[in-house]
């Protein structure tokens, strides 16, 4: 009887210590379940981004989609996928892509940040495979060689002439590399550059690309009609900015101070053939007195002549010497004397 009482009591206490625990595991491990059930509902809702060190492209359009591994909702990845993160616009050019700029973009398309996280490397290095240089691709590379080394304020637009060829890469190796460089052109309006293609250090192929200029000119257009003989100036005559096939000459300046030998309509570009020097007048006549100068530094000699011709401001003339009789070529001055030339 003694031993029956003993294992009913046994048993009820091992129910209650059981319950006990049961109530302790449920009571604590509600907010672990809890927590567990929100990080669940955080990862479906967030866009998980994976970047890797580095990516080679087949092409030179960069895409989020192709650049990372993208998880999470399908409307969000769709649209994260199609983010343009940037183009690689001449052979062999590296893009380096940051978790920052990452982030930006994914903003600027209506994905804020606290919906991402980016794991992976801080930053990727996107390249491009090689596989071929296509014949627009050597043009990139000669236009940039131009812009930093040959183009000036006065180019105004340039254009290849023909498109070169593509160049297939059969080997290709690691390390492409371009080299460009100037080559002689006959004509004064093409410039001409080649581009040399290295595959590690062996040279696979070169292709040169002849370019024709367009350059920034300055042209004179008549404002009004300007009669013949009329003197040319600011008034009647504007300058105009042109583009020309050939460059500026070095001594080019506004046609100010000639005159027009015929007449020239409004809106006319003036051509020099157009215009004509003003005509000095003449300030010594034919058989008219002067003076005959001769001046040095500490002394001055003058004697009487008379001109044997008519003569302008810097001509050269004949004098006869009164006293002397003696006929002389002089220079005429401004003043009005002459001065002999020995």
């Amino acid at each position: 009887m003694d031993k029956t009482i003993t294992a009913i009591n046994q048993k009820s206490i091992y129910k209650k210590v059981f319950l006990f625990c049961t109530y302790i595991v449920c009571t604590f491990s509600r907010p672990v379940l809890a927590q567990n059930n929100v990080d669940n509902l955080i990862n479906d809702s967030c866009l998980q981004i994976y970047l890797p060190r580095e990516v080679t492209m087949k092409d030179d359009i960069l895409k989020l989609g192709r650049i990372g591994i993208i998880r999470g909702p399908e409307d969000l990845v769709a649209k994260a996928s199609g983010i343009m993160m940037g183009r690689i616009s001449v052979p062999g050019q590296e893009i380096v892509i940051e978790n920052h700029v990452v982030l930006s973009r994914l903003a600027g398309c209506g994905i804020p940040t606290s919906q991402v996280k980016l794991m992976g490397a801080e930053k990727v290095t996107v390249k491009k495979q090689n596989d071929e240089i296509s014949g627009d691709e050597f043009v990139n590379l000669a236009e940039s060689f131009l812009i930093k080394n040959l183009i000036s304020d006065k180019v105004s637009n340039w254009s290849p002439v023909r498109k070169p060829k593509d160049l297939m890469i059969h080997k290709p190796g690691k390390d492409i590399r371009f080299e460009s460089e100037l080559i002689q052109n006959g004509a004064k309006n093409q410039v001409k550059v080649k581009i040399s293609v290295f595959s590690d250090k062996e040279m696979i192929g070169t292709r040169d690309i002849t370019f024709a200029m367009r350059y920034k000119n300055h042209v004179a257009v008549a404002v009004v009609d300007i009669p013949a003989g009329t003197l040319i100036d600011s008034e009647n005559v504007k300058i105009e900015e042109n583009k020309s096939n050939f460059p500026e000459p070095s001594d080019w300046k506004p046609p100010y101070g000639l005159v027009a030998k015929r007449k020239i309509p409004a809106k006319s570009v003036i051509q020099p053939h157009m215009l004509d020097q003003v005509e000095a007048p003449v300030v010594i006549k034919r058989n008219q007195n002067v003076v005959i100068q001769i001046e040095k530094p500490g002394f001055l000699i003058t004697a009487l002549g008379k001109a044997m011709q008519n003569g302008k401001v810097g001509e050269y003339i004949k004098v006869r010497n009164i006293d002397s009789q003696r006929i002389i070529v002089a220079k005429v001055n401004n003043n009005g004397s002459v001065e002999p030339v020995f």
